[in-house]
């Protein structure tokens, strides 16, 4: 096989192989990018590369490459299903840059960010062009921001509308996968029989069969149970 068809083979074969792996991880691997699958898309992309133009290298180089990438990224999703307190670490924490109207430096420095670059990812991601019209703005750990406009600049305005103006709260979350969240619980107010009572209320007897479960002040508990497998 000469140099043209061994590129063309490995091509293939890499890309097929490559559609695989996303199939295995799932497609939030894709969308959603975080620092960690990002070093490792990059170590990935030097691996095939590499393969791709050393003629030393032969094909099942390739799949190897890939197959020992896949395993790795899916022993590391299963981790962080598993052992909540990996996440921090592995995946990262949103961050709250904006909180009821007010920037919080602290969390800017942390985050490696300053007003300008703030107010570019408001502009590009949310078509908001002023620090005034933010609530609530949470740096999400894929890099991205999630906005929450104060009413009166949330469209159709309430302004606009002649209606009373109500204020903003922010969802506290209290149960993630089925584990409670004893930070987030503080916060809201509440302790964990409170928890327990709202669970008996609607018929859950443990925090275990939850999937997702938060409080928003003047709306009160949300929850939903875990599907039966």
């Amino acid at each position: 096989m000469g140099y043209i068809g061994q590129i063309t083979v490995e091509l293939v074969v890499g890309l097929l192989a490559l559609l695989v792996a996303t199939k295995i991880v799932g497609k939030t691997q894709i969308s959603q990018l975080t620092p960690f699958d990002f070093i490792s898309a990059i170590v990935l992309g030097e691996l095939v590369g590499n393969a791709l133009y050393d003629s030393k290298i032969h094909v099942w180089s390739i799949l190897y490459a890939i197959a020992m990438w896949t395993l790795l990224i899916y022993i590391i999703l299963i981790i962080t299903q598993k052992f909540r307190s990996t996440r921090t670490f592995l995946e990262g924490n949103p961050a709250i840059l904006i909180r009821n109207g007010v920037i919080d430096r602290e969390q800017l420095r942390l985050n490696k960010l300053d007003i300008n670059e703030l107010q570019q990812l408001l502009r590009q991601e949310k078509d908001i062009f002023s620090l005034r019209e933010v609530e609530f703005a949470i740096l999400e750990p894929n890099g991205q921001i999630s906005a929450m406009k104060k009413p009166r600049y949330v469209n159709p305005t309430v302004q606009d509308l002649g209606l009373q103006q109500k204020k903003v709260f922010l969802p506290i979350s209290l149960i993630n996968d089925g584990v409670i969240d004893y930070d987030n619980l503080k916060t809201s107010g509440y302790d964990e029989q409170w928890l327990r009572d709202q669970l008996i209320e609607n018929g859950i007897n443990r925090a275990e069969d939850v999937l997702f479960a938060d409080w928003i002040e003047e709306e009160g508990f949300f929850y939903q149970k875990k599907e039966p497998r």
